[in-house]
């Protein structure tokens, strides 16, 4: 990470022939939000003093408390590779601030930077992996998606099979011209699907790079006449998209979660850690799987979570721990989608594992063959759970969950859910195709 001051910017905007910059921030959704300013009101900016209209943003406060202010982070300034010189263009993340100085805790940015606080008062801090898998589709005449995917490849498949192989060459060399490490990028199983993973860093610089992530992954496949989703299960039969979180604890310059000793090599601390994801994931899951299309995607059999237990053996559990000891322990959240916005995501699961850890909840034994075979009954017998089967279900589970509205705060979380009521209401009273094509002429 870069450790930029004022005048750091001022001189790489100089430098640059940067002429316009984009101040970003994120709704509660997910969506990444801007204000756009030249140059000439760089210095205000820096300063902290562009104000926008706060009341206009989902959920964030209501008209008689609408002024705002956006803060940048210097140490997220980065040019946009796809905006060549000259008049460049550049960004920075903001936080979002009230007109009295203080951080706005309904900035789900900030209700990030409050969980991570938390852990620093204990010595710890948080990296987090991700893994966002994206889809690939043709576009029409007029520019608009369609369902047509690029390509018929699968696991690993080179070109010509994977068709998308340029456009993802592409999305690699610009990531890292943005400062990104990409550590492997590959055609994932599903026709049309792709993978691109990042190197591990910490919790809060991981959801800004998730968030610039998928801006860059969009705007480079459209120059490809591509259009790019982060559509949980856009396509019916085929796996749906994930975004896999693997997360570590460090203390004192070592892994938190490491002990050689250990079958497994995990430390009390990690395994009260799954405890308390495992206590409070059905709560969590309406922000980690926030469409009513995220639960089209965990159903069986196409490798996304469906049941509530851990392993280190295999990848049908919601929590996987990877073969890898010592500086590279962590643990592997399978169950969200890219859909998610990140910043939230990782502020629940990473609260939910510091209520196992302050409180010593340790998990159930682990689950080491395929829960999706397991009969019922075996399913009853070693008590595993499922997770949420819909938005509904997912939304009620949310409400009986204190430590969602500990996190989110009282008014994010009425906001939210209500919100996500009116998603599944109007879905639940749309009439689909699936109807039309099995009712209409039968009845």
């Amino acid at each position: 990470m870069h450790n930029y001051t004022k005048d750091d910017i001022l001189k790489l905007v100089a430098e640059h022939d940067v002429r316009f910059i984009r101040l970003q921030f994120t709704d509660i959704f997910g969506t990444l939000k801007n204000v756009a300013i030249t140059t000439s009101q760089l210095d205000k900016a820096l300063n902290n003093q562009c104000m926008f209209d706060g009341s206009s943003i989902e959920g964030f406060v209501r008209i008689e408390e609408s002024d705002m202010i956006l803060r940048p982070d210097l140490n997220t300034f980065c040019l946009f590779p796809w905006r060549a010189a000259p008049n460049r263009v550049a960004r920075l993340i903001c936080d979002v601030y009230t007109t009295d100085g203080q951080p706005f805790n309904g900035s789900p940015r900030q209700i990030l930077k409050n969980v991570l606080a938390r852990y620093a008062k204990l010595g710890y801090s948080v990296n987090v992996g991700p893994e966002l898998e994206f889809f690939l589709f043709h576009t029409d005449g007029e520019g608009g998606a369609t369902l047509k995917t690029l390509d018929q490849g699968g696991y690993f498949d080179m070109g010509p099979i994977d068709l998308g192989e340029n456009a993802r060459r592409d999305m690699v060399l610009t990531l890292e011209d943005m400062g990104f490490e990409i550590e492997a990028s590959h055609h994932e199983c599903a026709p049309g699907q792709h993978e691109i993973d990042f190197k591990y860093c910490e919790a809060l610089e991981a959801a800004d790079r998730m968030m610039t992530f998928k801006l860059a992954v969009k705007t480079i496949a459209h120059r490809h006449g591509l259009h790019a989703t982060f559509m949980p299960k856009p396509i019916y039969g085929i796996a749906g998209s994930g975004m896999h979180l693997n997360m570590s604890l460090s203390k004192n310059g070592q892994n938190a979660f490491a002990d050689e000793s250990d079958p497994v090599g995990l430390s009390p601390v990690a395994y009260h850690f799954i405890g308390g994801i495992m206590k409070h994931i059905k709560g969590i899951t309406a922000v980690t799987n926030p469409l009513v299309n995220s639960y089209k995607r965990l159903v069986p059999e196409y490798e996304a979570p469906v049941y509530i237990a851990w392993s280190a053996q295999n990848r049908s559990p919601l929590i996987r721990v990877p073969a890898a000891n010592g500086h590279a322990s962590r643990i592997e959240l399978r169950s969200p989608d890219p859909s998610a916005n990140p910043y939230l995501s990782l502020a629940l699961a990473l609260a939910a594992g510091l209520d196992g850890i302050e409180n010593t909840i340790d998990p159930p034994a682990p689950i080491n063959g395929n829960i999706y075979e397991m009969t019922a009954a075996m399913r009853k017998k070693h008590r595993v759970e499922a997770l949420p089967g819909d938005l509904d279900e997912a939304i009620t589970e949310m409400k009986k969950d204190s430590l969602v509205k500990e996190v989110f705060g009282e008014h994010m979380f009425e906001k939210y859910i209500e919100a996500k009521e009116l998603e599944w209401t109007e879905y639940k009273t749309r009439v689909s195709h699936w109807e039309i094509d099995n009712y209409l002429m039968k009845y």
